[in-house]
């Protein structure tokens, strides 16, 4: 059974807050020979497009690579033209490589510049097989990961010192982000924005990708889908009749009322499309609404907490360090309209 949430208040170094030149945080991305394309293209897309509809630049982002032309994976094209692997010295979040064989070892430089970069204080991000990079950079020993499910035996037999986590999309564990690969990499790259930026640039950016704005990082990895025993089984008019009434004191019986099922209906759904319970998924949407509301300029929690569902300000604060880390004030002053 999937752990409800792989998220934890960040016990380690912040990541660095160096200002560059453009005074924007940079998120560089290492690729090496073989390097997965898909892992490439999400990290461009989350953190390397402009965004005109938020009306800022959220990051200063960079690719760099050990050689001059690089293989990608099984030779679909070569990269060239990139910086240097120097680069990632100059990054606040370094992305390290991926590929598709995670046995064949990572270059010793490679490996460097991830130990110098976690050294001086900069967030390591790795998708899918870039756990084993960092693995072997040895900067995840003692540390919690996850990596993609196919690789759990061969992980845990060369890094026995990693707490593997492998029923989850993605783990935050402080400076140190693993996601299990696939489209786990835009589900972290969105917590990443989210973690930075705030639930409503965090939705501004997903709403671009055409993709779900929050998916906890505690869902499973694998979501069995079998063929439906009815033409339509699917969860979406009771998901949005359910966001539009987050202030209403809505529960599971309720929602499986209006999907017209049994609870036990229900949350075996939920479990086979969301990967996720009805409760959970409830919970954070009604997090998510709450984070919005302050950022929007809501100083009363009282109130954030009755129009999102929460109920009282002390659950609010509660929700809000469990699955954030911080505190609605802390998340007022970093994310809301006074914020610098």
């Amino acid at each position: 059974m999937a752990k409800e949430s792989s998220h934890r208040e960040p016990s380690h170094r912040e990541p660095s807050r160096r200002a560059h030149t453009t005074g924007v945080h940079r998120v560089v991305v290492i690729v090496d020979e073989n390097s997965n394309p898909f892992e490439l293209g999400c990290a461009t897309e989350v953190f390397g497009l402009r965004r005109p509809e938020i009306g800022r630049d959220l990051y200063d982002f960079r690719l760099c690579s050990p050689e001059p032309r690089t293989l990608m994976r099984d030779g679909f094209f070569t990269l060239t033209g990139v910086a240097g692997l120097e680069a990632a010295d100059t990054a606040d979040t370094l992305i390290v490589p991926n590929r598709p064989d995670p046995e064949v070892p990572r270059r010793h430089a490679v490996l460097e510049a991830v130990r110098r970069a976690h050294a001086r204080g900069a967030r390591l991000l790795g998708f899918c097989s870039g756990a084993f990079t960092l693995a072997e950079a040895g900067v995840l020993d003692g540390r919690r990961a996850t990596a993609h499910w196919q690789w759990a035996d061969s992980f845990r037999a060369r890094f026995p010192s990693v707490h593997l986590e492998t029923d989850v999309l993605f783990v935050d564990d402080g400076d140190i982000l693993t996601a299990a690969g696939s489209t786990a990499a835009l589900d972290l790259g969105l917590h990443v924005v989210r973690r930075d930026h705030g639930a409503e640039v965090a939705n501004s950016v997903s709403r671009r990708l055409v993709f779900a704005a929050h998916r906890d990082g505690g869902q499973r990895q694998f979501v069995e889908r079998p063929m439906p025993d009815l033409p339509d089984e699917s969860l979406a008019p009771v998901l949005a009749w359910a966001q539009e009434r987050l202030d209403a004191p809505l529960t599971v019986s309720d929602l499986a009322g209006r999907a017209a099922v049994s609870p036990a209906t229900l949350h075996r759904r939920f479990r086979t499309q969301l990967g996720t319970t009805p409760l959970t998924w409830l919970t954070g949407e009604r997090l998510t609404l709450a984070c919005r509301l302050i950022e929007r300029g809501e100083n009363r929690f009282e109130i954030v907490a009755r129009r999102s569902g929460l109920g009282t300000a002390a659950n609010l604060r509660a929700l809000m360090r469990r699955e954030t880390g911080i505190t609605p004030s802390a998340y007022k002053r970093r994310f809301g309209p006074e914020a610098d």
